[in-house]
């Protein structure tokens, strides 16, 4: 009798705003990505700037959400150039991003965000989206700190 092992491919989810952090963090989920034969699925989020008691003025043409197209298809791009054979999904979503990571954690493998700690206080400052998903995502999370 002879078993047949169906390789099934994982699926890693990371986070980016734009930061340093964010960046070194997709590097990081690129590399294990490629080293696991996973899908890469990227998010990167937006949200209208608040306004406490008074409108903010924007310009006729201000498009928060291509700003941040644009942010993401050039993180993108840098990663395919080191990664070509990757298989990598970007989406962009509208809302806050912890708890749109979280549920896009559903069935993943692992969550890969960044931290934006402060020096020694990195331990109780790792960031609220950060600290969320830690704390509520539906699969291991990485978050990952840059080295200066």
């Amino acid at each position: 009798m002879t078993t047949e092992h169906v390789a099934e491919t994982g699926r890693i989810v990371v986070g980016i705003d734009g930061s340093h952090s964010s960046l070194e963090a997709l590097r990081w989920a690129g590399r294990q990505a490629e080293l696991t034969h996973s899908i890469l699925h990227v998010i990167m989020t937006w949200e209208w700037p608040l306004s406490y008691g008074w409108a903010m003025p924007f310009p006729s043409d201000y498009d928060p959400e291509k700003d941040v197209r644009k942010v993401l298809d050039e993180a993108v791009a840098d990663l395919r150039s080191t990664y070509s054979s990757l298989d990598i999904t970007a989406k962009v979503m509208r809302g806050h991003p912890a708890p749109l990571l979280v549920e896009a954690s559903k069935g993943a493998d692992l969550l890969v965000v960044g931290s934006r700690g402060h020096g020694e206080f990195a331990g109780m400052l790792i960031g609220s989206v950060s600290e969320f998903c830690a704390t509520n995502a539906h699969c291991p999370v990485l978050v990952h700190r840059a080295v200066s």
